[in-house]
């Protein structure tokens, strides 16, 4: 029986990330954002293809079903003395895998960035600000979104442990390096393709990086 009940909130789970924002927003319009830009099913070539509007939507609803996931393991009782927050991370990383592997959208589908914030905001609040900080600066830094993600992801990590309540640190610390894994294997692409040059950059975003090439240039 306990294996009967958490494998149904994590199929749940699974489910609930297999219903893709962008991919959903797409079907109303007509449009299945898999065949522009990068191909990639999230947020950020949702922003580059089809406008700031679409991308917030993409975001809201990849967000919210990594919130509601991770709520699904949370706010339930403990089964077979596995804690509501190990069902919590455990649903957030299926509900990740079913965003990445969608059973609705034949297994190609986005990231996970969205639904591991989602999922560790309903865990661990406390982590958004800093991961989002590193998140936020890289980008500033960069222009590169995909490394500033798995960054931030890589964050998850250190985060987890210095935020999280002693009794629960090593739970936390567990589940956070299965997310960061999650993320850098999904943005092994945009790791090759920065190791190649070849990385697509947001250069209006790049303020930081900016204001640094022109310090540098005025100290040469």
């Amino acid at each position: 029986m306990i294996a009967i009940a958490l494998g149904a909130k994590l199929l749940l789970a699974y489910l609930l990330g297999s219903l893709s924002g962008s991919l959903i927003l797409g079907r109303l319009r007509g449009v299945d954002i898999r065949t522009r830009g990068s191909g990639n099913a999230g947020g950020t070539n949702a922003l580059r293809t089809l406008g700031l509007a679409f991308a917030l939507g993409t975001v809201l609803i990849d967000v919210g079903k990594g919130a509601l996931a991770a709520a699904v393991g949370l706010w339930l009782p403990a089964i077979g003395g596995i804690s509501p927050l190990a069902q919590a991370l455990a649903c957030g990383v299926a509900c990740a895998i079913g965003h990445v592997w969608p059973v609705f959208f034949g297994f190609r589908g986005g990231k996970g960035a969205a639904v591991v914030v989602g999922s560790m905001a309903v865990c661990l609040p406390a982590i958004l600000l800093p991961v989002l900080g590193v998140w936020v600066l890289c980008l500033l830094g960069t222009g590169y979104v995909g490394l500033a993600t798995v960054l931030a992801g890589l964050s998850l990590v250190p985060a987890s442990w210095w935020l999280g309540e002693a009794s629960v640190r090593p739970l936390l610390l567990g589940f956070s390096i299965v997310f960061a894994l999650l993320l850098l294997i999904t943005h092994r692409g945009n790791v090759v393709r920065l190791l190649d040059g070849t990385e697509h950059r947001f250069e209006r975003v790049r303020v930081l990086g900016r204001l640094f090439d022109r310090a540098s240039r005025r100290g040469a």
